[in-house]
């Protein structure tokens, strides 16, 4: 995690010194929490470090310039305590000196109603083991076969309309730790939940905790137990309204609202929680929204510095054009959008898969497609349709990266699971049905990352989520433009 200066410019300190703990700020005295048996858990405080030098002055350490933060771990030396039964008498026990990067985790621990004694153990490891560099954690963003382990004092982020998850696999990769999400649709509240499900069983060994909640409510709520001054902050404001294939389906859309209250609770989050970097996803019809207004107007205001353009996510790595609305917001510095990478073509990324996928017969229409292109093509892979496809061509030759994933293709009109929604064609004449997981592969998710059974709920997924490739890249990219100009 990446600081503001501080005592590294101050002079040097004299060789021989007094030392003592300051009292604890009575603005940070809180009641030990308690179990269920009500025996007193313990109790996280903040305290200061008092060093009286020789020639009579006093310090305060962690030493600082400009005004101690109460929001900001790094402020402030640590300590727990607790109270025990010892033959028959209880004695308060206590530990100090925890490594500032380790009260998030107690905290959200304490939250989740963990016991004193894996509190204690994990404080005890967080002071004895050393950190694994950054460096090391980035290492696996091209191997996306090994879940990333992260170091305790790992940069964290929220999420907002967290779905099932992409944005935060592509957190993981780029060495963040995901620490709170909030996902609930009431619209579809069974497929939310399921969707909630698949979130925690990914996520959840972060740390990470699901609020099935909607971002309205917990911002109604004023984001209680939500970290202030996280490291990023994103939201992936629900889009329906303002996507191209919703518009040419209902013949025109309209922002409801639902959006205008999503958009300002997006904006509370910002003026609340004052992340250090804010970002943003959506489709690129977002940005003429006056929900896009809201959160630009929040982020001037706050005095972020914003960036943002349509990209197509073809043009960083992704298997599959998908046009995306990026912002990034940072306070005290620019951060820009990550640079380009060559494109790739369907076929490629998932030609692995395609012995072991079952075989398939290609619908009346998706012959028709085939003939046309064989009219004036030489034979080539294809990735042809069973749905969709008004406006682009049905089909997708190998070199190509696939049309954009969406959602309606693994669900009818009732949410129901269709069993088959793309076939792969070969020259040689055989015919294969895509599987979630080539699907998958093409929206840039990680293998390490489980899926449910439920083609529906699996689709849903990957249908509404950022592409974790993509992510990765952003979160990859900034954190290396924070550590080499901001420190």
């Amino acid at each position: 995690m990446i600081k503001t200066a501080r005592s590294h410019t101050l002079s040097p300190k004299p060789k021989s010194v007094i030392v003592e703990l300051s009292a604890t700020p009575e603005k940070f005295l809180e009641k030990g929490v308690k179990a269920s048996q009500r025996e007193p858990v313990g109790c996280l405080y903040p305290y200061l470090e008092i060093k009286k030098l020789l020639d009579g002055s006093t310090v305060f350490y962690p030493r600082l310039i400009g005004e101690r933060d109460s929001n900001d771990p790094f402020c402030w030396r640590w300590g727990f305590n607790w109270k025990e039964k010892i033959n028959g008498a209880w004695k308060s026990k206590s530990i100090g000196s925890i490594p500032p990067g380790a009260v998030h985790m107690i905290r959200l621990m304490q939250q989740q109603g963990a016991t004193r004694e894996d509190i204690i153990a994990f404080i005890k490891k967080a002071k004895t083991k050393k950190p694994s560099p950054k460096s090391d954690v980035c290492k696996n963003f091209d191997n996306t076969k090994i879940k990333p382990v992260l170091p305790d004092n790992a940069p964290i982020a929220v999420v907002l309309f967290a779905g099932g998850g992409g944005i935060e696999a592509g957190m993981v990769q780029a060495g963040i730790r995901p620490v709170i999400a909030v996902e609930f649709d009431p619209s579809k509240p069974e497929l939310s939940q399921a969707i909630a499900k698949t979130h925690h069983h990914n996520f959840s060994e972060y740390g990470c905790r699901v609020v099935q909640l909607t971002v309205q409510e917990v911002a109604q709520s004023g984001f209680l137990g939500f970290p202030r001054h996280p490291d990023y902050l994103h939201a992936s404001p629900v889009c329906a309204n303002f996507s191209q294939a919703h518009t040419a389906k209902a013949g025109k859309g309209g922002e409801t609202t639902d959006d205008l209250t999503a958009a300002i609770a997006v904006a509370e989050a910002i003026r609340q929680l004052q992340p250090r970097v804010f970002t943003l996803e959506n489709v690129p019809r977002y940005q003429n929204s006056q929900s896009f207004a809201i959160i630009l107007d929040a982020l001037e205001l706050e005095g972020y510095s914003v960036t943002y353009s349509v990209v197509n996510m073809a043009d960083f790595g992704l298997p599959q054009a998908r046009r995306r609305l990026v912002l990034i917001a940072s306070k005290g510095f620019h951060v820009a959008l990550p640079t380009r990478r060559k494109p790739i073509g369907w076929y490629e990324a998932i030609a692995h898969l395609i012995p072991t996928i079952p075989d398939s017969q290609l619908l009346p229409k998706q012959q028709q497609a085939l003939e046309k292109f064989l009219a004036g093509n030489a034979p080539t892979p294809l990735l042809i349709e069973r749905v969709g496809g008004r406006k682009l061509p049905k089909y997708k030759p190998g070199s190509h990266p696939a049309n954009t994933i969406l959602r309606s293709h693994f669900t009818d009109h009732k949410g129901c699971n269709r069993s088959k929604f793309a076939d792969i064609w070969l020259p040689d004449g055989t015919v294969k049905s895509l599987s979630i997981e080539g699907a998958a592969i093409l929206q840039g998710f990680p293998s390490w990352y489980k899926f449910p059974n439920e083609t529906a709920t699996a689709g849903s997924i990957i249908g509404y989520s950022v592409p974790p490739s993509f992510a990765a890249q952003l979160f990859t990219d900034i954190q290396k433009q924070l550590s080499g100009g901001f420190l």
